[in-house]
């Protein structure tokens, strides 16, 4: 049993998890992800490690209410327990020794550029330019703590209430095309926008990652459910990623993959919520009665 030390609701549906996990933040390192179950009959979902402290034995992540697992993680709060917490899994993003770099965060994906930022932070011969989106300016995460382990912190929302307004491949257009140029760009959010990226920094040959999160069951590579194809190979995100280079992902099977449980999923939330009401409506009832 892990439990939550710290919850900061960062908006509505997004919330930041302190964990105590002293062994997971021993070994981990920037690009891992961990494996949690909510309680003993719950599923197996990979979050990205949006920070750790190796001294004070946390791990920090970001999630987002999707299904039926993080809503029902939504519920816990500090002093909670979560059930398991595997980790740290799969392989760290590769630093480079010099060099400028571009970490592009969409969403929740901001949460998992931190730990990369941190790390290449004061580093010689370095220079970062965080590119985060939202969808406006109230979904934006995480922008204190990455603009100031970043060089230049690059806001986008779709509806321009702060930043740049549109995507965050205009701006990651924009600065290539001042000839300011990258020599690494780091792809975290959704399947859509890191594939943007990749075509964006494609006719520049910029070497350019992308994180997969495809559906994970064991973490180790033993079951096949986190396949992709790289380069014409197969390759398994959870030992050999989460992250490859975007320029030989196929996409189309990775988004084919992602979609094949959705009736499965939306049945799962739909089933929990309506017992999270039912129990809800019981516990008024006998609060009712008592009174």
């Amino acid at each position: 049993m892990y439990r939550i030390l710290k919850m900061r609701q960062l908006t509505p549906v997004t919330r930041l998890y302190v964990v105590d996990a002293p062994l997971v933040a021993r070994s981990a390192q920037p690009g891992q992800f961990i494996i949690l179950r909510v309680g003993a009959t719950g599923e197996r979902i990979p979050i990205t490690i949006t920070d750790f402290d190796r001294e004070a034995g946390t791990v920090t992540i970001v999630v987002q209410e999707v299904g039926k697992t993080t809503k029902w993680l939504a519920q816990l709060g500090e002093g909670d327990y979560i059930h398991d917490f595997a980790g740290p899994l799969g392989s760290p993003v590769e630093l480079p020794a010099q060099g400028r770099v571009a970490l592009v965060g969409g969403g929740f994906g901001t949460g998992a550029i931190l730990t990369i930022a941190k790390a290449l932070h004061g580093r010689p011969g370095i220079t970062v330019d965080a590119i985060v989106g939202a969808r406006n300016q109230d979904l934006l995460i995480l922008a204190d703590e990455v603009s100031a382990n970043v060089d230049r912190f690059l806001a986008c929302t779709d509806d321009g209430s702060y930043g740049y307004k549109g995507f965050v491949t205009g701006v990651l257009q924009e600065k290539i095309k001042a000839e300011e140029g990258y020599d690494l760009v780091i792809a975290v959010g959704p399947m859509p926008m890191m594939r943007a990226v990749a075509e964006v920094t494609r006719p520049y040959a910029i070497y350019t990652l992308a994180s997969m999160d495809p559906i994970m069951l064991d973490g180790t590579g033993m079951c096949g459910a986190c396949r992709v194809r790289v380069g014409g190979e197969n390759r398994f995100a959870c030992v050999d990623g989460p992250c490859f280079d975007a320029h030989k992902v196929d996409f189309e099977e990775v988004t084919r993959r992602t979609k094949m449980y959705k009736a499965e999923e939306k049945a799962a939330l739909e089933h929990f919520e309506h017992q999270h009401e039912h129990e809800h409506e019981c516990q008024c009832k006998k609060t009712a009665a008592v009174r």
